[in-house]
Formats: structure tokens, C-alpha cells, sequence
């Protein structure tokens, strides 16, 4: 991936909640396109192998989070995280993770991810197929940059983590005004 390709089209299958359905799962099934996410929009795009994992849930999503307001005064409309995870998943990790600030978003069978060319194979950890981990500033729908962990490949004995955090990011939103 790099800058200036196009985001694939895809349709995600998401879990809102609808207040008007009541009880104890009060959420509804929507279909959300890549359209629906990024179009007419300045957004970060991280992804990550997996919700609830150790520097997903330690560093790199909580750092996005609590970055918000500083990205927002770089001009980034909204964070999104991605996942290859269902929407069941993403939003209880969501809600564990008190998120104000970024949405999530599930990747439940890998079909944006594949099509990114970041899919991979994880079954060292017992995972099956996730994302590799990456992050990206897209700018209606358009990769305006990429910052890719090192190391591309299926059963990477390591998660590396360091190019896609949100230290990186905003220096170079600061570097690139």
C-alpha cells in the first residue's frame, strides 16, 4: 500500500445502537461502506491484529484515544480503528476501553483487510487470519500516507509496533501541514 491508492470498496456489517429497540442488547445490524466511513473526510485508519490484545489495548488504541483532540487540530475529522474481528467483539472491547473519541470499526472476515494487501496469517497465537498491524491518513477515501510495522508476512514470530503508533502519525501531520 501507499499514498494515492484508493480505498477498496467494501461493505462492513456493524452493530449500532438503537435506543428504541430497549432491554439489555439494544443494537441494530447495519451494512456501513468504505464510502460511509471515509468519504468527504480527513481520517486516521489504524489496524491491529486483534481487539483485547496486550499492545492493541495498552498503547496503540489508548494512544489514538487520547491523542483525539490533538489530531482534530491537525485536521483529521475522525479516528478509526479496524480489526479483523466481528462486530460483537469490536464494540465490547469498544465499551471496555471507555472510547469517546475513536470508532471502530469490525473487519469480521477480513474482506477490507485482504484487499488492503495487510491479511495475514497468525496461528503461532492461535489467532487464524488478522491484520497486520498499520495505520494510514486518508483524505476522502484516498491514501494520503501509510505507516506500516516492518516485517510483512504470515506467522511473524513478533508484533512489531512502533511505525503505526500515534506518535508517528502526528509527527508527520506536524511534519507534512
Amino acid at each position: 500500500m501507499q499514498a494515492g491508492i484508493t480505498l477498496p470498496d467494501v461493505t462492513f456489517h456493524t452493530r449500532v445502537r438503537d435506543a428504541s429497540i430497549g432491554g439489555d442488547n439494544p443494537f441494530k445490524w447495519v451494512e456501513k461502506t468504505t464510502a460511509d466511513y471515509f468519504a468527504g473526510k480527513r481520517v486516521i485508519l489504524f489496524s491491529l491484529p486483534g481487539a483485547f490484545t496486550p499492545t492493541c489495548s495498552t498503547f496503540q488504541l489508548p494512544g489514538f484515544e487520547n491523542g483525539a483532540a490533538g489530531f482534530a487540530a491537525e485536521g483529521i475529522d475522525e479516528i478509526y480503528c479496524m480489526s479483523v474481528n466481528d462486530s460483537y467483539v469490536m464494540n465490547k472491547w469498544a465499551i471496555g476501553q471507555e472510547l469517546k473519541n475513536v470508532k471502530v470499526i469490525p473487519d469480521g472476515s477480513g474482506t477490507f483487510t485482504r484487499r488492503m494487501g495487510m491479511l495475514v496469517a497468525k496461528d503461532l497465537e492461535g489467532f487464524g487470519m488478522r491484520s497486520w498491524r498499520y495505520a494510514a491518513i486518508i483524505n476522502d477515501g484516498v491514501v494520503e500516507a501509510w505507516f506500516q510495522e516492518p516485517g510483512l508476512a504470515d506467522n511473524h514470530p513478533e508484533d512489531p509496533y512502533g511505525v503505526s503508533s500515534p506518535e508517528t502519525v502526528m509527527a508527520w501531520l506536524k511534519d507534512n501541514k
